[in-house]
């Protein structure tokens, strides 16, 4: 059996699960994190985020597959070893050390918040938007990253039980490298609005600086 709900919640498994949860938390995102978000139930959000990156990064490299990786191989390859090393590996690693910054700041600010399960969760299902931004148009990015960044603190709030203040405070760090440099947010910012690309590489090296300080001293240190 491929396609299974958890008793207790959850999302529905497979091609069907996942096409409902991207029409849920983009029609009715309040109703969707309330009800979807369960404990321990990381799988889903996972194939989810896998999935948008997925859409994402095929429609980039089929609009222009001179920018896929530079493998010594012809570019049809090149482009499929591009998507899955985005899928496979950069997808759930860059998910899992964004939901440890999150969950640092919850840890400071919301001591009754979720499990660390709900705030993967949230991170994954927050970037449904993200899909949309293959297409490489700045307008779209711009768009789409402020939405999805609007998903996450809303999905925050709703999941954890705590303040719009406290949620945007919670969202910042994650939201900024996942939207502003991993969905190019900032890049399509600067485009449309040229007077604020002096200030984006102030902001994305704080974000950056939040992750390592969240990631710790490495082993031994």
């Amino acid at each position: 059996m491929t396609t299974w709900v958890e008793p207790e919640g959850g999302r529905e498994r497979g091609p069907v699960g996942l096409a409902k949860s991207f029409t849920q938390v983009l029609v009715n995102p309040r109703t969707f994190f309330a009800e979807a978000v369960s404990p321990g139930d990381q799988a889903p959000g996972l194939a989810f985020a896998m999935a948008v990156v997925l859409v994402e990064e095929t429609t980039r490299l089929a609009l222009a597959p001179e920018r896929a990786l530079g493998f010594p191989a012809p570019t049809a390859v090149s482009v499929a070893l591009t998507v899955a090393l985005a899928v496979l590996l950069v997808a759930p690693a860059a998910l899992h050390a964004l939901s440890a910054v999150q969950t640092l700041v919850l840890a400071a600010v919301a001591p009754d918040r979720g499990g660390v399960s709900e705030t993967v969760q949230v991170l994954a299902y927050a970037s449904a938007p993200c899909a949309f931004v293959g297409v490489s148009a700045p307008a779209v990015t711009f768009v789409c990253g402020l939405w999805a960044f609007a998903l996450l603190v809303l999905g925050t709030r709703v999941v954890h039980d705590v303040s719009l203040p406290r949620a945007v405070l919670a969202a910042a760090a994650p939201g900024v490298l996942a939207y502003g440099s991993g969905f190019g947010w900032f890049a399509a910012t600067a485009a449309l609005f040229p007077w604020t690309g002096e200030y984006m590489p102030w902001v994305e090296q704080s974000a950056r600086t939040a992750l390592a300080l969240a990631a710790g001293p490495a082993p031994g240190v």
